[in-house]
């Protein structure tokens, strides 16, 4: 797990030296154990390691393959590298280091573009081929690992986190309106290839990019989710056993690959408990457990160790108990905000950020049970779409899901980003049936090829790595996500949601975690807004930068301010703390980057 970043100077264009420093310090947090560059003719290749495979320096890169034509910036793990590697050594491959690595980048050298598809895990990497004089970059199939890419005139640039693009003092900071309808529409969710800004793109998960050293650059997609019933029809019961058998692969995975501890973020929810009951089923004997919570409001208690302790108890961890003041809370949001590589409206955001400080202290690897309610359709939502059935298919999503329909979005921001209604066309296409039986194995797979890469997967990533942490999501393991979709939905909104996993967790974690209401990372202060946090949000609305910006049409600002407390989207979101963290995220990432350079410059 790592910070990577690069460039490939075009027709032989060589790279200013000195992007390598910018670069490197805008990804710095992600690795704190090694730093490394690699310059040579038009490539740049530039790295920051967090070391978890291998730990000598054998692992250290930019990494050369032994004939010295293949050169690699990797971020991320292989859970099948042995595997890979005893096929690749019986082929004549030679390896200086034990890391999955070298793994890699003797696989493309082997089966070139098609190596990606025998990759099992997260990943994002680029691997310069210094003879056809050709860059390949690619993404895991989930968007696990986070890629950012941006074209100039003079090459093509890349990087663990979009700051470091923006770093390299080549790329203007326009907001793209597109962007923008998708940011304030699906809860801060901008699909790729896009981003909030003009300039600057993303690669999009189960896809590569081939860079020519001419410029020409050609995209591929490498993996694509089927939503429909095999062939062979299965029981109840031999789904759960199926189910169950992929799931603890995925987790004994993601145990066993790692030269260090992994420890488990436990929050009180049944995803994360039963990874705990999986781990010790899987015969991990020293389990490490960490949960956070903070103060209560009236309306909401702040934690849930209510429910994490008799997990933490039954299994006998050496759990970890993080209790932060709301004081605490507000002091350290400009941080969180910093860590974001785009806007993150989720008020667990600031959650993970303060709870991965406290878990980096013990351990650089942590489990987390990100994903079950995408997979496995856990939300509230999916059981209401499933019900309306009568509805066309847009609005039957539409109204359940989206934060603000386009109506309300016209009315949101000033009138320079107006346009089509871009969400509805995006939902549109991904909710067509080819790729799925029914309507809502549809939605599922929507949700977790493309919506989760930027909300919950993104944030914990962030957040995690903002601290050299690295989070494993064993529910997001590709071969589990395959048999999940295929899976009928009807098993899977028993129970409330998720029946799969709660027959899978009965007898294995307590009854009382199974049987609560779907719970929440909780952060009532970010929720219900009042005193010291209502008075941030107020003014950074009513700051000069918002004001002169303009981004907003202040008289919707004006009524959001004026009930603070009245205005939530459809999935509960405050639209306040949605407004005053776009704004917030803009001041502290892009204004300096405008300002240093005069004015917004072309992309």
């Amino acid at each position: 797990m790592c910070g990577l970043f690069g460039v490939l100077g075009f027709n032989d264009a060589v790279p200013d030296p000195g992007l390598a420093t910018r670069m490197s310090a805008a990804v710095a947090r992600r690795g704190p154990d090694d730093s490394g560059e690699f310059c040579e003719g038009p490539i740049l290749l530039g790295h920051r390691r967090l070391a978890i495979i291998d730990l000598s320096p054998a692992g250290h890169q930019p990494m050369a393959d032994v004939g010295g034509r293949y050169r690699i910036v990797f971020n991320g793990t292989i859970y099948n590298y042995p595997e890979l590697r005893e096929q690749l050594v019986a082929r004549g491959y030679g390896f200086n280091s034990h890391s999955d690595t070298e793994v890699i980048l003797n696989a493309y050298a082997c089966w070139g573009e098609d190596a990606v598809a025998k990759l099992h895990g997260m990943f994002a990497f680029a691997i310069w081929d210094s003879e056809a004089r050709s860059l390949f970059v690619a993404r895991d199939r989930i968007g696990i690992k986070p890629l950012y890419y941006a074209v100039a005139e003079d090459g093509f640039y890349f990087a663990s986190s979009l700051q470091a693009l923006l770093a390299s003092g080549r790329f203007g900071t326009d907001i793209d309106p597109v962007g923008l309808h998708h940011q304030l529409s699906l809860h801060a969710v901008i699909p790729a290839p896009r981003t909030l800004l003009r300039s600057i793109r993303k690669c999009r998960p189960a896809h590569t990019l081939t860079v020519s050293a001419d410029g020409k650059i050609i995209e591929r997609r490498y993996w694509d989710l089927v939503a429909k019933r095999p062939t062979e029809r299965r029981s109840p019961e031999e789904w759960n056993e199926l189910i169950h058998d992929a799931l603890m692969q995925a987790v004994k995975k993601r145990l066993t690959i790692a030269d260090v501890p992994v420890g488990v973020l436990l929050s009180g929810g049944l995803d994360s408990s039963l990874l705990v009951a999986l781990l010790a089923e899987a015969g991990q004997h020293d389990l490490r457990t960490f949960s956070i919570g903070f103060e209560d409001q009236p309306e909401e208690r702040g934690n849930e160790f209510e429910f994490s302790d008799p997990v933490a108890a039954r299994y006998s961890s050496d759990h970890r108990k993080f209790l932060i003041p709301n004081s605490e809370v507000l002091t350290r949001l400009p941080e969180a905000v910093e860590a974001m590589a785009e806007p993150m409206f989720g008020q667990d955001a600031v959650a993970f950020y303060l709870l991965a400080e406290q878990v980096s202290r013990s351990v650089k690897v942590v489990q987390s049970g990100q994903g079950a309610d995408e997979v496995f359709a856990g939300y509230f939502w999916y059981a209401q779409m499933w019900a309306a059935q009568d509805e066309p298919p847009l609005e039957r999503f539409a109204r359940r899901y989206v934060d603000r329909d386009h109506a309300e979005y016209l009315e949101t921001v000033d009138a320079r980003y107006h346009g089509d209604d871009y969400t509805a066309a995006l939902v549109e296409e991904h909710l067509d049936t080819d790729h799925a039986d029914s309507f809502l194995d549809a939605v599922l797979r929507f949700d977790v090829t493309t919506l989760i890469v930027d909300d919950p997967v993104k944030r914990v990533d962030n957040m995690t790595m903002a601290w050299g942490l690295e989070a494993r999501v064993p529910f997001l393991d590709h071969h589990l996500v395959e048999i999940a979709a295929s899976c009928p939905p009807e098993l899977k909104l028993k129970h409330g949601g998720k029946g799969l996993l709660k027959e899978i967790a009965r007898g294995r974690i307590p009854d009382a975690v199974i049987d609560r209401p779907k719970g929440y990372f909780p952060m009532p202060a970010l929720k219900y807004v009042r005193g010291e946090f209502f008075d941030f949000m107020k003014d950074t609305l009513n700051s000069r930068a918002s004001r002169e910006r303009g981004l907003f049409n202040r008289d919707y600002i004006d009524r959001l301010l004026a009930e603070p407390e009245s205005h939530f989207t459809r999935l509960n979101g405050s639209k306040l703390w949605h407004s005053a963290l776009l704004e917030y995220w803009l001041q502290r990432h892009v204004d300096p980057v405008a300002e240093a350079a005069g004015a917004d410059s072309p992309p």
